[in-house]
């Protein structure tokens, strides 16, 4: 067993900072209306599960649960094909331009979303995907971000892999599905992550792409709980609770990746 070091020093209130909002949004869902109001907080007096029955009854919160994960998955089958193609060919194809195209693509993640918010919108209405699944799913089927990291991962890997497969026969796909991504198991997985924790917890998107209830994310949904003048909150943070258990369930099972695909060096 490993003695405390003086990091823990640092780290133990860290952890305390960052799991207080988790706490707090446990305490809350279990809490009754007044309880939530109270200040300083507290322990509740008694747990309300009729806050989780309530969120689940007033709202079609299982509908929304749905969209984003049907949102989600998509996004991270998209970005798990397109961004490995658009990697391998920076890394591996030369091309006439492919450094300025790259830096180019770099570029974009320097752009603030809300610029390029207004001229997507444009664009999806013209494709008439607005107020559908599809208009939140397009956008980001591939980002710069995926493409960055899989380029970056395949330029570990020796070329005399590909040669091998070369004069073997396969083609570069075959050698790219079926040699290099293999290898690259630890930078899939920490990319699927990626993706979809930042597509399940979109709220600014979704908020403009769509109006109708039944094809809301969760995220967006759970903003009918909140009214003009007041807000049940055991209501809302019950909902929030439900909302982010796939989210904690993905980071659970994958966070292990994480680490594989810093520290791989390519192949073992």
């Amino acid at each position: 067993m490993r003695r405390p070091s003086a990091l823990h020093l640092i780290l133990f209130p860290l952890s305390v900072v960052m799991v207080t909002p988790l706490a707090w949004m446990l305490l809350v869902s279990v809490s009754t209306q007044a309880e939530s109001r109270r200040f300083p907080p507290g322990l509740p007096s008694g747990i309300e599960w009729e806050n989780y029955l309530a969120a689940m009854r007033d709202a079609p919160l299982g509908s929304w649960l749905v969209n984003s994960f049907v949102v989600s998955v998509v996004c991270v089958a998209g970005n798990l094909l397109l961004c490995s193609l658009a990697g391998y060919a920076f890394a591996r194809i030369p091309f006439f331009g492919n450094k300025v195209a790259f830096v180019l693509m770099l570029a974009t993640l320097m752009v603030p979303f809300q610029i390029v918010m207004l001229p997507l919108l444009i664009m999806m209405r013209s494709l008439g995907l607005i107020d559908t699944l599809g208009a939140l799913i397009a956008p980001n089927l591939a980002t710069a971000f995926g493409v960055f990291l899989m380029r970056q991962f395949f330029t570990t890997l020796p070329r005399e892999l590909e040669e091998a497969a070369r004069i073997d026969g396969a083609s570069r796909l075959r050698t790219l599905l079926q040699v290099l991504l293999p290898l690259m198991r630890p930078t899939l997985a920490t990319l699927a992550v990626l993706t979809f924790l930042q597509t399940w917890n979109d709220f600014l998107w979704p908020l403009i792409a769509v109006q109708s209830p039944e094809v809301m994310t969760v995220q967006l949904g759970l903003q009918s709980f909140q009214g003009a003048h007041t807000t049940n909150w055991p209501k809302l943070m019950a909902g929030t609770v439900l909302s982010q258990l796939p989210v904690l369930l993905v980071f659970f099972f994958a966070q292990r990746f994480f680490v594989r695909s810093v520290a791989a060096a390519g192949i073992k």
